[in-house]
């Protein structure tokens, strides 16, 4: 597949907790505002569309992949013309999941669902994913779906990037607290730079009646560099190009996926 930029927007986000409907209608304004931009791509936090705050409702509120909450971010995508990567609550298999769906334009979906549940909130809500996060086109990019805690694991971000990805799609829910400002500002910049991608970071903002979000979402670039970075708090539409050169630079500086060794090590004495 040829490379070529893509331009990316995101959304920090004041969700509404338990009103899907709400929620939709700022995803869908920020999609339109998106549009016209230019952008190819809008990403949304972590349970945008319930908000991550509703707890015990989120169940209620928990839909199938195909069902209509998921049906309407595609409509949106098709209405605007860009692809939608969004957080929501999944009912399957008589379980709730922490999901993300990409929804592009021409109806083609991929869901993801998240591998480490964070604290006993999300541990009293949600079974934990049991699939590895698989790689997507997007644009004339490879993309793929963590969400929030997921990013914390160097090795999920490392696995996209050995199955070739170009950009990270992390929807998050990050609370503020004292190591808030280095998982965002330190934590989202290394995973790019240590695997040479694009790594985007959607937070919620503002307050629920259970959380109050850290903000602070940004997209990194393959040196690990900000593209973009919101502020703390408030909505924020942020938009950026992904501009696949800055993988050659980036790649020939620090070629760590290239040069890792550990995948041809069977034994503690080798070398």
């Amino acid at each position: 597949m040829t490379k070529a930029p893509l331009r990316l927007a995101l959304l920090q986000m004041e969700a509404v907790a338990g009103d899907v409907a709400a929620n939709l209608d700022r995803i869908a304004a920020a999609a339109e505002e998106a549009a016209a931009a230019g952008a190819g791509c809008l990403l949304a936090p972590e349970l945008a569309l319930t908000g991550y705050g509703a707890g015990a409702a989120i169940r209620d509120m928990a839909e199938s992949a195909d069902g209509a909450q998921v049906a309407a971010l595609g409509a949106i995508a098709a209405r605007t013309g860009i692809a939608l990567a969004c957080g929501f609550a999944e009912a399957a298999d008589g379980a709730v999941y922490n999901s993300a769906a990409a929804v592009l334009p021409d109806g083609t979906r991929h869901v993801y669902r998240k591998l480490h549940l964070y604290g006993d909130y999300e541990k009293g809500l949600f079974r934990p994913g049991a699939a590895a996060p698989a790689v997507f086109p997007l644009g004339g990019l490879k993309a793929g779906l963590l969400i929030c805690y997921d990013v914390e694991f160097p090795e999920t971000v490392r696995h996209l990037a050995s199955s070739e990805a170009d950009l990270i799609l992390v929807p998050t829910a990050l609370p503020a607290s004292e190591h808030a400002g280095f998982i965002a500002r330190s934590i989202i910049p290394v995973r790019a730079f240590e695997n040479q991608v694009f790594v985007a970071y959607a937070n919620h903002a503002g307050r629920d009646a259970a959380f109050f979000y850290a903000g602070l979402s940004g997209i990194a670039a393959p040196d690990g560099s900000d593209l973009a970075r919101a502020s703390a708090t408030g909505t924020r539409l942020l938009i950026a190009d992904l501009d696949p050169s800055a993988f050659g630079a980036a790649r020939a500086a620090n070629p760590y996926l290239i040069d890792r060794r550990m995948r041809f090590i069977s034994g503690p004495n080798q070398t």
